[in-house]
């Protein structure tokens, strides 16, 4: 498959039709480019609070509830560009709220059959949890796809083991982001990268870039989309299948070679994924050498 991840900078909007055409020409532009799935980063969605206005954008919890209140508006204009392009798109994740006890952070997949499904961010960084009282959200999935299998780690979800081991069925695993510092967003790309090793699959990583004097959440963000696989059979040497400039906002774009996956996890250089379960004996005899 080809796949465009985006580095996206969020704009102040006056109308919801401005959100609209943004939004397709952002589409149009990779589909165009022959990208068969899209991915936007994480609280992309952050920019539909200036709808409500200064006030509400600039709040931390006003600006949940407002951008809660228009998933259901974005995913069907999701669902639209999805099916009008041929294209599975990643949207960018928002805090979403549903009757919830606290909102979680929620990045929706769609297909363009017209099927949906989301992935919640399972464990929340300082700032959601101390500040903003985002909440973990739902288990894990593992989405087939006429594409093949996809599962998506949000941001500092990338940066456990465990949550990418989870996923070792995934052929390609998205990592919608928003950093920012430039130590946010290495943080989330080595991540991302050792996912790519361990599983022996595709990471995708998707950023925020920009300013936005007018928020509280997302007032600085530093990145650029990156494409990683193993550094071994039928992949780069670096592990880096395309990354785009830092902070240059656009799409960049990489083929997923399925058959290539599938050969390096039968037949690489090294099996890190057949490999796994030899860690946890070892791990668990470890013993004091004094050396005096």
């Amino acid at each position: 498959m080809k796949i465009a991840t985006a580095a996206y900078p969020l704009d102040w909007l006056d109308s919801w039709a401005q959100y609209e055409d943004k939004l397709a020409a952002w589409v149009a532009e990779a589909a165009g480019n022959g990208a068969e799935l899209l991915v936007f980063p994480e609280y992309g969605a952050m920019e539909l609070s200036t709808l409500d206005g200064a006030a509400v954008a600039g709040d931390l919890e006003q600006s949940i509830h407002s951008v809660s209140e228009k998933m259901e508006e974005a995913a069907a204009l999701h669902l639209k560009l999805a099916a009008g392009h041929g294209v599975h798109i990643l949207g960018a994740s928002a805090p979403v709220s549903g009757g919830l006890d606290r909102p979680v952070n929620r990045a929706e997949l769609y297909t363009p059959s017209g099927a949906r499904d989301h992935q919640d961010k399972q464990i929340m960084t300082r700032f959601e949890r101390e500040d903003w009282g985002i909440a973990a959200g739902g288990p894990l999935k593992l989405f087939d796809t006429s594409l093949g299998r996809i599962g998506v780690l949000i941001c500092y979800d990338s940066e456990f083991p465990l949550l990418g081991r989870a996923l070792a069925e995934a052929d390609v695993i998205l990592v919608p982001s928003c950093t920012e510092a430039l130590a946010g967003y290495w943080r989330v790309r080595i991540g991302a990268m050792s996912r790519a090793l361990e599983n022996q699959c595709v990471t995708v990583m998707a950023s925020i870039i920009g300013a936005n004097e007018w928020s509280e959440a997302v007032d600085m963000n530093t990145g650029m989309g990156g494409i990683f696989g193993p550094p071994d059979k039928g992949f780069p040497g670096t592990g880096v299948l395309a990354e785009g400039s830092l902070n240059q906002p656009g799409w960049t774009y990489a083929e997923a070679d399925l058959e290539a996956i599938a050969h390096v996890r039968a037949d690489g250089g090294v099996l890190n994924r057949l490999h796994w379960e030899e860690q946890l004996p070892r791990a668990k005899t470890v013993t004091k050498a004094a050396l005096s």
